[in-house]
């Protein structure tokens, strides 16, 4: 599944403790040179072993395509043992040729079961819903990481094969509420619950439509993009927080006030504030969000002046955008340039 317009998800930005639980991963199967030298190909860096910088969906990607062809493991260092080279190819080949997307999902944890040893991957079903739960097979400790990436892998080649972003009803994970919570608003387009008894992802049941033909152009072509066009969510139907960032981001921004927003989406202002809270944000929390972002993209371009992002980011001087700017990442504008930039 490609999204065919640019939307506020390419823009977004995770926490450097979010993408920080991978880079623990990575040391399990590679040298601390190899993955100095990973982190370097793909724009990053750390600072007394951690990584300091909100990172980007390009990182990401970059990062992924690097280390699962240097480490020969395509869930780099994630699970217990390695899942070699072609296997994304092989499940994919799989799950195109099922019937209906539920057979699909089936096919999904049929795979991976083959592979994993530390969990089991199990096909949940009732009256109305269909899903996926990882349950553990030992006590080993929970790779909070691991757990998202596998899940939304299941969601991103269930909308591949739709040919449209499917919607999720839910999703749960069998690990305390971490610090970085809100980071997976932009991951998953559905409410996100933790300490669960497993880790889960479920669909609505009367939403999963029929499957579409795949080519096997289409299959190469979504995996050499791997994992672009799964790893972030464009979906916009399920939490008012992307709704507002998506109006936000193809509006006049600057400008908008809550009303605004309020208005776009059919509710009235208290409404969508009582729906933001329930979300543990705000409209000023999305817009700011969105302003760090847009800010982070020029910076790592370098193709604007500090001047010129600040009055971009709706700041009346450099020194104003500095300060926010160090209150929404912790580190100053300078650090996210790149090098030469």
């Amino acid at each position: 599944m490609q999204l065919l317009t640019p939307d506020s998800s390419s823009l977004a930005t995770v926490s450097p403790q979010l993408a920080g639980d991978w880079i623990l991963a990575l040391r399990h199967c590679c040298t601390d040179a190899q993955l100095a030298a990973f982190l370097q190909r793909a724009g990053l860096h750390l600072s007394e072993g951690q990584l300091t910088h909100r990172v980007t969906l390009d990182q990401i990607v970059r990062l992924y395509q690097i280390a699962a062809v240097e480490t020969q493991d395509e869930m780099t260092g994630l699970w217990s043992r390695p899942v070699r080279p072609r296997a994304l190819q092989h499940l994919l080949t799989t799950v195109r040729e099922a019937g209906t997307l539920p057979a699909a999902l089936n096919r999904f944890s049929t795979f991976w079961n083959l592979l994993l040893d530390d969990y089991r991957i199990d096909l949940t079903e009732d009256s109305t819903s269909t899903g996926l739960q990882l349950v553990p097979q030992g006590g080993q400790p929970v790779q909070r990481f691991g757990h998202m990436l596998i899940l939304k892998l299941a969601h991103g080649l269930l909308s591949w094969l739709a040919g449209y972003e499917v919607p999720v009803r839910a999703v749960h994970f069998a690990f305390e509420r971490p610090a970085f919570s809100q980071d997976y608003s932009v991951i998953f387009p559905a409410p996100v619950s933790f300490k669960a008894p497993c880790s889960a992802i479920v669909f609505e049941t009367g939403k999963l439509g029929l499957p579409g033909h795949r080519t096997n152009a289409e299959l190469n072509e979504f995996l050499a993009r791997a994992p672009r066009d799964w790893i972030f969510t464009g979906f916009r139907e399920h939490t008012q927080s992307l709704k507002v960032r998506e109006f936000l981001y193809r509006s006049s921004w600057e400008n908008c006030h809550l009303a605004d927003a309020a208005q776009a989406l059919s509710v009235t202002p208290r409404t969508l504030m009582r729906r933001l809270d329930a979300e543990d944000t705000s409209f000023q929390a999305i817009k700011d969000g969105l302003r760090r972002d847009l800010a982070i993209r020029d910076l790592q371009s370098g193709l604007k002046s500090i001047e010129e992002i600040s009055q971009d980011t709706g700041f009346s001087s450099a020194a104003n955008f500095h300060r926010a700017f160090r209150r929404w990442t912790g580190a100053p504008p300078s650090a996210y340039r790149s090098p030469g930039a």
